[in-house]
């Protein structure tokens, strides 16, 4: 069993949601990276998502797209991505990675290259933006192969056929796009939402992550209620550019910022 899966697993048993954070590699500095996700760990994260920065971050909103910005002036690359996860997994061996980004980056280093140094970097999931799985047989068997979990996208508009076919590529968990648009748009029709996961769960039995839309930990409950777990994104990022001069501060308002969803999920198993 992978350690997403168990996760998921371990967390339905308590009747508890997963809180899934994201932030931007290299930002606001390198060398500031390995000591947020640990932040994010001790603020309750059950998995991390951590962004590879890319030139052209398409599907995201202006505040990611600033964090690649930031990331990419100090030269980070899908190397030292790999490098950051790696010094991560000095002082923890539990909680799951999953490197979030494009697939330029990795078809620049080499698909194989990248699923060798993932697994040996202690990645546990892969979840590239623009690649659907029916363009993924190159890259797929490689990462099955080197047991990392594929994640791919699910939309409003993905027909009950595509998901069916997107869950048969799948493993981890499902991440659940919760509105149309980009990262960072504010607002979220928790009803609509309510309806699309529970669709989702009759089509596939992989967990299903929301993200998109989730600023705070009343909008986390109401999300982790309908779903197996929420991810947190574009408000992290801010908070990062917020307060990327100051290494403490910036590590206290991540913590005072996600402890609170943190808190609020664990109230809907009481």
């Amino acid at each position: 069993m992978s350690r997403i899966a168990g996760v998921f697993e371990a967390l339905k048993g308590q009747g508890r949601k997963a809180l899934i954070p994201y932030i931007t590699a290299g930002d606001p500095a390198p060398d500031q990276t390995v000591g947020l996700m640990h932040t994010l760990v001790k603020a309750g994260a059950d998995i991390i998502e951590l962004g590879v920065p890319f030139s052209d971050p398409m599907a995201d909103g202006p505040v990611i797209q600033l964090a690649c910005e930031r990331a990419l002036v100090h030269g980070t690359s899908l190397r030292q991505v790999l490098g950051m996860v790696r010094s991560f997994r000095e002082t923890d061996d539990r909680t799951p990675v999953v490197l979030m980004g494009y697939l330029n980056p990795m078809e620049a280093m080499g698909f194989e290259a990248f699923a060798d140094s993932a697994k040996d970097s202690g990645v546990d999931g892969i979840l590239t933006v623009d690649l659907p799985p029916e363009e993924a047989d190159e890259v797929a068997p490689l990462f099955t192969a080197r047991e990392l979990d594929a994640i791919f996208l699910l939309s409003p508009t993905t027909t009950d056929e595509r998901i069916r076919a997107i869950s048969e590529h799948s493993s981890g968990y499902v991440y659940y796009v919760s509105f149309r648009g980009v990262t960072g748009a504010k607002g979220i029709n928790v009803p609509e939402v309510a309806d699309r996961v529970n669709n989702i769960h009759t089509l596939t039995a992989l967990p299903v992550a929301v993200g998109f839309g989730i600023r705070d930990a009343q909008t986390a409950a109401e999300v982790g209620r309908v779903s197996d777990g929420v991810i947190v994104g574009s408000v992290l990022v801010d908070t990062i550019a917020s307060n990327q001069t100051d290494p403490e501060q910036l590590k206290r308002a991540l913590t005072d910022l996600l402890h609170p969803m943190r808190e609020a999920l664990d109230g809907l198993a009481s």
